[in-house]
């Protein structure tokens, strides 16, 4: 019976998470409702809810979630200062020239965003408003300007500081705990967002280098899809304004990202000074107004606000969950299945892509990678490799049609003359660029676990 119960607790909230219910209280209602079941049928021992009061107290006191509203202000702060526009149309100007130049200067722009900002949504927002009626107005096939921008806007999912990352490292961190603790090992190791960091560097500079290698080969192969702008319509940009508009982003991310990778700082105290540096970077353009920073401070506190009772809500659907039986039934779901840690990793990640059409990233985290993490982990799956893989997957799931979220919000800022069909068509390269990188990944784990090896031993 409890067997039954954890499924269809399970089913239940994803079911009504597909309905629209807000996320963070159907997570919290539909576990209370279970847990009343199991207690009114025999199963669920009520001690168990005795420990939510200190898992919240554990949320409030954690050193590294607190990085994540710091990182949010950053980005938003970084959103407002306009440098993204303004090294667009540099970029731009200067490889106006050359087939696909223009395309390029999307992607490099969208790296060094998803870098500084490490947000999604708002980089295929800002993206596509920017760049899409450039890209349209200079011939770029409409498939190949939509796929173009939502691949570049996705990048902030792997290239760190990432928040996914951040708040992947934290789970797998308690799930890395369990799996020894199940073990017999009682002085577990952690996974630390700087060692997460590290092993999603190579990939995701691996990912701009093939979308960058893709984009040139259609601009050579077929210069009619990604025409060079010509003319000189545009002020001309001195190599020292271009030089002096990536600075800004280059510097917070050598000062945030390098300070953590080194252990100069703790990724709070990075997020602290990315912020800090933001700021500066508006003020600079003059976008440092009392009414800019009004509107930052507030959209940060609301998308923090919205993370962090998702967090509480999945806490209490876990511990519920565990309370029914559920994480003993994946574990022996997973180690049954024929090909050992092969076979569970394949199942996990394919359950894992088709969640990404339904479900945030913030969902998946919390809900999902929970119940699966301790038992890949207690396979022998490397926790570093494991995140980075599972980043990468949702990448892919989220640029997947038709419920690909980076499409929707796409989708959403494009113009009606442009269809929805064109969007689908644009990110199939992509899509399959994403699935290599992927197998390359499955293929030789060194392409994550080789830096932090170096920096972390």
């Amino acid at each position: 019976m409890s067997g039954f119960l954890s499924l269809a607790l399970f089913l239940v909230a994803a079911t009504a998470l597909m309905a629209g219910f807000p996320v963070a209280f159907t997570l919290a209602g539909v576990a209370l409702l279970f847990a009343g079941i199991g207690v009114l049928t025999g199963h669920f021992d009520p001690v168990f809810l005795e420990a939510f009061p200190n898992r919240v107290f554990g949320i409030m006191t954690n050193e590294t979630l607190i990085a994540v509203p710091v990182f949010v202000f950053m980005g938003v702060m970084l959103e407002r200062s306009k440098l993204a526009d303004e090294l667009l149309r540099a970029l731009a100007q200067v490889m106006r020239r050359v087939p696909g130049g223009l395309g390029i200067a999307v992607m490099v722009v969208g790296a060094l965003m998803a870098a500084s900002t490490g947000i999604v949504g708002a980089t295929v927002v800002t993206m596509g408003l920017l760049s899409l009626p450039t890209m349209l107005r200079h011939g770029y096939r409409d498939s190949v300007a939509a796929g173009s921008i939502c691949a570049a806007g996705t990048l902030g999912q792997i290239v760190p500081p990432s928040i996914v990352l951040i708040l992947l490292a934290d789970v797998l961190s308690n799930a890395y705990q369990q799996a020894q603790l199940r073990m017999g090992s009682f002085s577990p190791e952690t996974v630390s967002v700087g060692e997460l960091f590290a092993g999603a560097l190579l990939p995701g500079l691996g990912l701009v280098v093939l979308y960058m290698l893709y984009l040139a080969g259609l601009a050579l192969f077929r210069p009619a899809s990604m025409p060079a702008s010509g003319g000189d319509e545009m002020d001309s940009v001195s190599p020292l304004r271009l030089a002096g508009l990536i600075a800004g982003p280059l510097f917070l991310i050598v000062a945030v990202l390098g300070s953590i990778l080194k252990g100069i700082a703790t990724p709070t105290e990075a997020a602290s000074v990315g912020a800090v540096g933001a700021m500066l970077l508006a003020a600079l353009r003059g976008h440092l107004t009392l009414g800019n920073l009004r509107q930052t401070v507030l959209q940060s506190a609301k998308m923090s606000a919205m993370v962090f009772m998702i967090l509480i809500g999945a806490s209490l659907f876990s511990l519920v969950f565990r309370g029914l039986g559920g994480d003993e039934q994946v574990e022996a779901l997973l180690h049954g299945l024929p090909g050992g840690a092969t076979m569970a990793l394949l199942v996990v990640m394919a359950t894992l892509f088709l969640l990404g059409f339904v479900l945030d990233f913030i969902e998946i985290t919390y809900i999902v990678v929970p119940v699966v993490g301790p038992a890949l982990l207690a396979l022998g799956v490397d926790p570093v490799w494991l995140g980075v893989m599972i980043a990468v997957n949702l990448q892919t799931s989220f640029l997947t049609p038709p419920f690909g979220f980076s499409l929707f919000y796409l989708r959403g800022v494009t113009p009606d003359e442009v269809p929805t069909t064109a969007i689908y068509r644009g990110v199939v390269p992509f899509i399959a660029i994403q699935l290599l990188m992927l197998v390359l990944l499955a293929a030789w784990p060194v392409l994550v676990t080789w830096l932090p090896g170096v920096l972390y031993g």
